[in-house]
């Protein structure tokens, strides 16, 4: 990315498969996505939150493939899907451009109220842009991507919980997705993994000794739709 913070240990990157883009990316977008929210509106994201390139695949088809980190509570989620669908509409280069977005969306199952993204509300938005997701158009909100807790060993003491109510009082929610669009991609095989074996263990919390990370790895296997598959 051409903007990072060096300073926090949260950007968006991006890799490509040099089989499937041989050429590599071919521009950066993000500045066009950051251009494209909604006058006077204040969307929570910071430097290297967002990523989005350009990049045509080894049978010519252009593809926009975007990155993003979101807020805690998921704010900016819904807005920043907007302006990626706003930009790529605005700019002519990019209308028969594919595209493939994966993020953190910081969706929740129980959502508070205006402070907290709905995880199905965010599945209707991303279905309104006639985008859907690996978890297709209607997201399982006991699809948990999260489970983590606080102990006391960490100087936030107000978010610290006793083993016993790690499940009622940790971040346990659905919070991962790849999109693309509808009528582009069907997913073949999706997966999520939490111990770095390409397995998944319900109701463990995590990070592990054996897995840093506090989101579980999200991946999906998608092919595209031809006419044929239409009919």
């Amino acid at each position: 990315p051409g903007s990072m913070d060096a300073v926090r240990d949260q950007n968006s990157v991006i890799l490509l498969s040099k089989e499937t883009f041989p050429a590599g990316p071919s521009a950066e977008i993000t500045s066009l996505v950051e251009s494209s929210f909604e006058p006077g509106v204040t969307v929570p994201v910071a430097k290297g939150d967002i990523l989005a390139i350009t990049a045509t695949d080894r049978d010519g088809i252009p593809f926009v493939v975007a990155s993003f980190h979101g807020d805690t509570n998921g704010l900016a989620t819904k807005p920043v899907l907007s302006a990626i669908m706003k930009g790529m509409a605005s700019d002519s280069s990019l209308v028969a451009h594919k595209l493939v977005f994966g993020l953190d969306a910081n969706t929740y199952e129980k959502a508070k109220p205006g402070k907290q993204q709905d995880v199905l509300e965010w599945g209707q938005h991303y279905v309104s842009y006639d985008l859907t997701s690996c978890w297709g158009d209607v997201p399982n909100p006991a699809n948990y991507t999260t489970f983590n807790s606080r102990t006391y060993l960490q100087p936030q003491l107000n978010k610290a919980c006793k083993k016993t109510d790690k499940r009622a009082n940790g971040d346990v929610n659905p919070k991962d997705f790849i999109l693309f669009g509808k009528g582009d991609f069907k997913v073949v095989h999706t997966w999520k993994d939490n111990t770095g074996e390409k397995t998944y263990i319900e109701d463990m919390a995590f990070p592990t000794l054996n897995f840093p990370s506090d989101h579980g790895i999200l991946a999906t296997i998608v092919e595209p739709i031809t006419s044929a598959s239409n009919a």
